[in-house]
């Protein structure tokens, strides 16, 4: 048995994992890589394997660097069957169309901006792609045992990071060498009391562990800081009379900032007069997903809809659909809350709200998950004072603020706690994080399991298992 990593090898963006045993071959994710315009092009056109030659996939959450380039796979010849948990079925459908969408328009503006000095840009998929990629995914409960391949048993198991996140737990009946191996795939792995889904799974043991490492040697601030240092934050923007930006993901982020906003109001913490828009399309879709698999929600979650409390629901809270709309909050004078995506700012509505207020000292970005090497938002990250969008040199006046508090990631102590409680390890393979994120951890796990092999994967570079 052997797996090669062609994405989030030493990188975090664009997961894409190749298992090959028993002469059949597994993909597990197949994400979209997000960074430099002119390379993510690059990598994202270019999958490294042939895509007519893998006889299943297995995905572990609908995040767009998990799932967002499965419409070019499909594209490109995959006609297998994707698996993956019921909730992230229907959150890819909503990721990928978007992505889609994302495509064709950022296509037909570059093309139409630059059309004396380059050739046209053409999307890496479209949208009939993305409803043609849908039609291969298979939808399966957590804790249930099912055959992906002869010898190739998998059950999802709870990851806590996004609704719909897996750990991808594998039992491999390997002909090569007469074993039977437990091979566990990570996913992104969550923290545990992170508001709205359920603490990640425990597994106790395994053979392989593919684990993630995206702040692999780094700690977060407490859970419980995220709403008062939101607070706080809101607070000093009102008394400037601006407005608090915040590049969020669509998917889950947004969700979390609806539900600890509402606390702040109802605990007196912030206005209760304080308008709040929350302009992204997909999140109002993704919000009548996260309806459907209410089971999924903590206990927490659970009890307050018991009591008849809608905690995503506000009356202060304005969810801007058209683009018309979206595009009235130019004109807005704060004191205003604008969440937006896309959570790196790469794409999406966001970069509208930040060409339009980043140069003004009254307003506030507030930066609440990762942004990826080169990514706009990682610009914002590192304290760039002067930034590029939409062809103009903007300068960053705007204060901006980073709360870690609300990462989904689990950090260096709940990665160290997660691979310490596994039991049988020979081998782990280390993937989704940067070099300075992934060395340390690799150094912290050789540690733990003495006996097993420790390896920091590369991309295209096979590893035997």
């Amino acid at each position: 048995m052997k797996i090669t990593s062609f994405g989030a090898a030493k990188e975090v963006t664009g997961s894409q994992h190749l298992l090959e045993v028993n002469g059949k071959r597994i993909l597990l994710d197949c994400g979209m890589f997000q960074g430099k315009r002119m390379e993510a092009y690059e990598k994202n056109h270019t999958l490294g394997f042939d895509p007519t030659k893998v006889d299943a996939m297995i995905l572990s959450h609908a995040h767009i660097d998990h799932c967002g380039n499965i419409p070019t796979l499909v594209k490109n010849g995959f006609r297998g069957p994707i698996y993956c948990t019921e909730a992230t079925l229907d959150l890819s459908e909503i990721m990928m169309l978007d992505s889609a969408h994302i495509q064709e328009s950022d296509a037909e503006y570059f093309s139409r901006k630059h059309k004396e000095t380059s050739m046209p840009i053409e999307p890496l998929y479209v949208t009939e792609d993305a409803e043609f990629a849908i039609k291969s995914f298979v939808g399966k409960p957590y804790d249930k045992t099912f055959e992906v391949l002869p010898g190739i048993k998998v059950i999802f198991r709870e990851a806590g990071h996004v609704l719909g996140s897996a750990q991808v737990v594998m039992e491999i009946d390997d002909r090569e060498d007469g074993k039977k191996k437990t091979v566990v795939y990570s996913g992104d792995i969550g923290r545990y009391r992170l508001p709205i889904i359920r603490d990640p799974f425990v597994i106790e043991k395994a053979d392989v562990l593919m684990v993630e490492s995206t702040y692999g040697n780094r700690t977060h601030d407490p859970i419980e800081e995220g709403g008062p240092g939101l607070a706080r934050v809101i607070n000093r923007t009102i008394k400037r009379g601006g407005k608090v930006l915040i590049p969020a993901f669509a998917f889950e982020r947004t969700q979390e900032l609806v539900y600890i906003i509402h606390a702040l109001i109802k605990d007196k913490k912030i206005p209760d007069n304080l308008p709040i828009f929350m302009d992204s399309p997909m999140a109002s879709h993704i919000n009548v997903v996260f309806k459907k698999y209410a089971d999924l929600y903590d206990e927490e979650i659970k009890e307050k809809f018991k009591k008849n409390i809608n905690p995503f629901s506000l009356k202060q809270l304005k969810e801007t659909i058209s683009s018309d709309d979206s595009k009235k909050l130019n004109f807005l004078v704060g004191p205003a809350i604008i969440i937006s995506s896309s959570g790196m700012c790469e794409a999406g509505r966001i970069r509208h709200h930040l060409a339009n207020n980043l140069e003004d000292p009254k307003n506030t970005v507030v930066i609440v998950g990762y942004m990826a090497e080169h990514t706009l938002g990682r610009k914002l990250v590192d304290g760039e004072p002067v930034i590029k969008l939409y062809d103009k040199m903007i300068k960053v006046n705007a204060e901006i603020v980073i709360l870690e508090a609300f990462s989904a990631h689990a950090d260096m102590n709940d990665l160290d706690a997660y691979v310490d409680a596994v039991r049988g390890l020979k081998k782990v393979l280390i993937v989704h994080g940067e070099e300075d994120q992934s060395g340390p951890f690799a150094d912290r796990i050789k540690l733990m399991h003495k006996s097993a092999e420790v390896i920091v994967m590369e991309h295209g570079k096979a590893v035997e298992a």
